[in-house]
């Protein structure tokens, strides 16, 4: 094969398999932030709360993430499409994951986790590393089925796939005091990726150092405004179809008692709430709701919830009911209000429309739950910004542009459409330049989308998706030192990238460098095992690996 004929079509398979990693984030250093404002974890709240630590330390908030071995799950799973056997079990020291092909000896091994993610509510995930790089294992338990599955989007793969990146935003609803990344790498953190297990207090009251210090006030969000007050559960609750970060922002920079929507955009699927019952959908669904449309901001999550407390499921329902009751009041003599709850009949439990096996609350609060519409998610939604009725061209854009990369070409054409309408407003934005790169590469325009990905690269140099497409363009054009320039920088800071790999393993073959190659494909193989492109690169022979003819 040649370089070219193997380099053409990978533009847009690499951009589909780094789609959820967005951009490399710049290090956030918690010690040079306002000494008033750093987080110091959940001990430091224990000292004059033990009793609202101890309750809420039984939680799911509480319980949703920590060391492996505290919270394992042991069992297996054979997954038929890609004949793969997966245990997990403890091994005396350490709980491990295995894996192997029946009648495939060269797909076999194991890996130590080292965290869990999830409360067991709905499931459990597990984590491991790989030369420092943070991984979630291919499969999950699920809690309603007491079973093993496929991590959500890998059922129906035909390779196993060990690269699935963990960076900071996966864990951010997940843990506290979550760490920054090394510079330039997705999933590489130099130390624990978070400190506080499970979700931290300081997640709903901001950062606790003014106040254990200085006695300065906690932030109680049952005391903020609407917006702000809703914005500390839209961080974790809503998931939505894209989450668009603001020019400048970040997730992570956000404190409660802040606007959420200064930071986020998030964009859902037109009536999603009605149609497609998500697992992570709580705040969408209240908003739908006829209880919340008629109380506007006078209700929110904590009117019926206080994450502090797992009350029993007697005592859950008799606290729902008389929630209920406060604003049914005339009705609440009414035979009917004489059930012991309401929650069963109007609030049940519906499958997820996006994850298997798994269960959501119907936060609509329906009068008659059986004549309500669910279905499967539709093929190509409308998107609208939750919470706002015009959201800007370049949000709305980026958000088309991620539905794009799942196939849905009138959504590519959409995104171009928006992001060229933003691009005068935003000419540095990296974002905008590189998914307008993108669209133009899709349409083979080499010449707009290599200017574009130059561009996108002077304002954010660690850009995954800029860097491994524009290779791409440069060795199509015949620039291979340049295109191996860019991709050997861009593989060594995220080896989990194994089409960038690939390509990479495949250049230096062109140039002659058969040992640096085997060296590629080797690393690629090590993070990502049975990487069926980078099996079939690597031979072997009496005088060791070489390159493919």
């Amino acid at each position: 094969m040649t370089v070219q004929r193997r380099l053409a079509p990978s533009a847009v398979a690499v951009a589909v398999v780094l789609s959820a990693m967005g951009f490399v984030r710049a290090p956030r250093n918690q010690s040079a932030d306002d000494p008033k404002r750093q987080y110091l974890g959940n001990d430091a709240c224990r000292r004059c709360h033990e009793n609202l630590y101890e309750s809420y330390a039984r939680t799911p908030m509480g319980r949703t993430s920590g060391a492996a071995l505290e919270g394992l799950v042991t069992g297996s799973f054979a997954h038929a499409r890609s004949g793969v056997m997966y245990r997990v079990f403890w091994n005396g020291e350490d709980a491990v994951l295995s894996y192997e092909r029946p009648g495939d000896v060269s797909l076999r091994g194991t890996q130590t986790l080292k965290y869990y993610i999830g409360s067991n509510t709905r499931g459990r995930a597990f984590l491991f590393e790989i030369d420092g790089f943070l991984y979630q294992t291919p499969i999950n338990y699920y809690a309603k089925d007491h079973l093993w599955g496929m991590s959500p989007g890998y059922d129906g793969l035909v390779e196993m796939q060990l690269n699935h990146a963990v960076d900071a935003s996966c864990l951010f609803c997940h843990a506290g005091r979550v760490q920054s990344t090394v510079v330039g790498t997705a999933n590489r953190f130099s130390g624990a990726p978070f400190l506080q297990n499970g979700v931290g207090c300081e997640m709903c009251h901001g950062p606790g150092s003014g106040h254990v210090n200085g006695g300065a006030p906690m932030i109680n969000p049952a005391t903020l405004s609407g917006e702000r007050r809703d914005s500390v559960c839209l961080q974790c609750h809503l998931q939505g179809q894209s989450r668009i970060r603001r020019p400048g922002k970040r997730l992570e920079d956000y404190r409660p008692g802040d606007r959420l929507s200064d930071y986020l955009s998030i964009f859902v699927a037109a009536d999603a709430a009605n149609t497609q019952p998500a697992a992570v959908s709580q705040v969408e669904s209240l908003a739908a709701s006829m209880c919340k449309r008629s109380a506007g901001d006078a209700m929110s999550c904590v009117t019926c919830h206080d994450p502090h407390l797992k009350p029993t499921a007697q005592a859950s329902a008799a606290s729902y009911r008389d929630k209920c009751l406060t604003c049914h009041v005339r009705a609440a003599a009414n035979s009917h209000f004489a059930a012991i709850e309401c929650t069963s009949c109007h609030m049940p439990r519906l499958e997820s429309a996006d994850i298997a096996h798994t269960a959501v609350t119907d936060h609509r609060i329906l009068r008659d739950p059986k004549n309500a519409r669910t279905s499967q998610p539709v093929a190509k939604p409308r998107l609208v910004q939750f919470g706002n009725t015009r959201p800007d061209p370049r949000d709305l854009g980026l958000a088309y542009a991620e539905l794009g990369l799942r196939g849905d070409q009138s959504a590519g054409r959409e995104a171009r459409r928006l992001l060229e309408m933003a691009l005068p407003r935003y000419p540095a934005d990296p974002h905008v330049l590189t998914w307008l790169g993108y669209l133009h590469q899709r349409q083979d325009d080499r010449t707009g989308a290599a200017e574009l990905y130059e561009r996108a690269l002077k304002s954010e140099p660690h850009s995954l998706l800029a860097a491994t497409n524009l290779g791409v363009i440069y060795a199509q054009r015949g620039r291979m030192r340049e295109a191996l320039q860019l991709w050997r920088t861009t593989f060594d800071a995220n080896p989990q990238a194994s089409e960038l790999g690939v390509d990479l393993a495949i250049g230096l073959c062109a140039a002659g460098d058969a040992e640096d190659a085997s060296r590629v494909v080797n690393r690629v193989l090590r993070h990502n095992p049975d990487f069926r492109v980078a099996r079939q690169l690597l031979k072997q022979s009496d005088d060791g690996p070489h390159c493919a003819p």
